[in-house]
């Protein structure tokens, strides 16, 4: 659900109760240090852009 650009971290936390930091850690340790680095600046760049995000 994380690498979906759809679904915010609050749905994530209310459907499995898992924090956004955990999701962050989760995502860390699953991904390969550049993808989860692409993965980080793309959501980071959809919060500047939308109000409800990651």
């Amino acid at each position: 659900m994380a690498l979906s650009d759809h679904v915010p971290f609050e749905t994530i936390r209310k459907l499995h109760g898992v924090s956004p930091d955990e999701v962050k850690a989760i995502m860390r340790s699953n991904l390969k240090t550049g993808s989860y680095r692409a993965w980080r600046k793309r959501v980071r760049d959809f919060r500047d852009r939308r109000a409800v995000y990651k």
